[in-house]
């Protein structure tokens, strides 16, 4: 839980364009990104017409799983869209899951969810103008009248910030509130003369099981709703956005 508020620590700079600082969040989307390849290679080997492996059976699952979600919240027309939005959901619970294993939370970093918004944000963008042109696109923001311009120039601003604060502020919330927690559960277990020193290395009693218990739901259970309610969010907006006229 340590840096949250302090940001990401840069774990090496590239020696080159006057040095490229990679943080730790870039490290650990490069080792997501490994592990989920490993993963879809292990799945898809030896794929057959009729499942019989149950690594086959699990893959089927959760791409079936994806897309009745997007033909539920989209339509059917838009299936072409369940790569991506899988891609949303399992870079999003992943970078969320890091945690559980000692690593930053990459959506504890701003720059990460804010990335994925305004990539939501550029596709709302196209197919508002594909829907109406880049005229009715433009017109769009002086309707009904010409003194809405900048309630509508805000609103458009509004979507991307919005659905980045969203994850942000619950993944980076979660962390300092358990944070706080586990220091609190320090001072009562040496109130509680609970606090012992063994071999050089400090534990306290009651910093044992209520943190892990905390930890479960705020990396576990929220990360997962929020990565769901982020992809539903994009889902929503693009084809949305494709049907204003």
């Amino acid at each position: 839980m340590d840096g949250i508020g302090q940001g990401p620590k840069v774990a090496f700079t590239l020696p080159i364009f006057g040095g490229i600082e990679i943080t730790e969040t870039i490290v650990i989307g490069w080792l997501i990104i490994a592990a989920v390849l490993l993963v879809c290679l292990f799945l898809t080997r030896g794929l057959a017409k009729v499942p019989t492996k149950k690594r086959q059976i699990v893959a089927e699952m959760f791409v079936g799983f994806v897309n009745n979600m997007v033909e539920t919240t989209m339509g059917k027309r838009w299936r072409h869209y369940a790569p991506y939005i899988a891609t949303l959901l399992v870079y999003a619970v992943l970078g969320a899951l890091v945690s559980l294993l000692g690593l930053r939370s990459m959506t504890a970093d701003f720059n990460v969810p804010l990335t994925w918004a305004l990539m939501t944000f550029i596709l709302i963008t196209f197919y508002k103008i594909k829907s109406g042109g880049p005229g009715g696109y433009l017109k769009g923001f002086a309707s009904p009248i010409p003194l809405m311009l900048p309630l509508n120039l805000l609103s458009e601003v509004a979507t991307p910030v919005s659905m980045a604060f969203r994850m942000f502020g619950n993944v980076s919330g979660g962390a300092v509130i358990t944070s706080l927690i586990y220091s609190a559960l320090a001072g009562l277990s040496k109130l509680a003369h609970l606090a012992f020193d063994v071999g050089g290395v400090g534990f306290n009693v009651f910093q044992l099981f209520i943190p892990a218990v905390l930890s479960v739901y705020f990396d576990l259970f929220s990360g997962c709703i929020q990565a769901y309610i982020f992809a539903t969010l994009t889902m929503v907006y693009v084809s949305g956005a494709a049907e204003e006229e």
